[in-house]
């Protein structure tokens, strides 16, 4: 790797029905597997998934806009699902990205939208790998 401007770190045990924790604390979760019928509270892998994907990707749009000189306040939500793989009789996962941007039309909502997937480093590591679908909203 090359160039590298910061390194987050986590670690977890126990896989689905564990804990995962970062290096400084501020994450700190037990891991419950939502397919189980566990009575426990707590996350997911899809879950933290989701919150780093929806979190980097309205990054990105946000500086997409920006650099548009486009004044707009966005939402993304991310549906991270898990799937069977019938190609391996495993599993992987797929993502919809569920972007509302106000202060454009929906035509330049979509321009953005497009822009910020193919810069988004989330974007980047699973291009090709996972289906991701983008529902872009003006509001």
């Amino acid at each position: 790797m090359s160039n590298v401007l910061f390194t987050s770190k986590a670690t977890a045990k126990g896989g689905r029905d564990g804990f995962a924790k970062s290096d400084d604390g501020i994450i700190d979760v037990n891991l419950v597997n939502p397919a189980g019928n566990s009575k426990e509270k707590g996350s997911n892998p899809e879950q933290l998934f989701a919150a780093g994907y929806s979190a980097c990707y309205d990054g990105a749009l946000n500086l997409m806009a920006s650099n548009a000189k486009k004044d707009i306040d966005s939402t993304t939500t991310a549906e991270v699902s898990l799937l069977k793989d019938e190609a391996d009789n495993g599993f992987k996962i797929g993502v919809v990205l569920n972007v509302e941007i106000k202060g454009v039309s929906q035509e330049e909502a979509e321009e953005l939208a497009n822009k910020a997937h193919s810069f988004c480093p989330y974007s980047k590591a699973t291009r090709g790998n996972i289906d991701v679908e983008l529902k872009v909203t003006a509001v």
